[in-house]
């Protein structure tokens, strides 16, 4: 996927955590970030809206959704997957 998409995808993470976008490390937790669990949700709605996509995610239950969100590098890859899939 381009560095395009990666690069948005950090823009809105860095923006949620109040971090600047070459601070957002793709090693780096969302908890690691200072995302907290309102932050996230506010995220993956801020990636839905920025690549009209919809992310397998349940707040309620994150650990049985089917998009990992344990570090900055799987949710950038779970989302280039998803634009991919609807490019497709």
């Amino acid at each position: 996927m381009t560095d395009t998409v990666k690069s948005r995808i950090k823009n809105i993470i860095a923006e949620q955590a109040m971090l600047e976008p070459d601070q957002v490390s793709d090693e780096a937790t969302p908890e690691e970030l200072g995302i907290d669990s309102l932050g996230l949700v506010e995220s993956i709605f801020a990636l839905e809206e920025e690549f009209d996509i919809t992310i397998p995610f349940n707040a309620n239950e994150p650990e049985k959704s089917d998009f990992d969100i344990s570090n900055m590098g799987t949710i950038i890859a779970a989302v280039e997957r998803l634009v991919a899939e609807k490019a497709a």
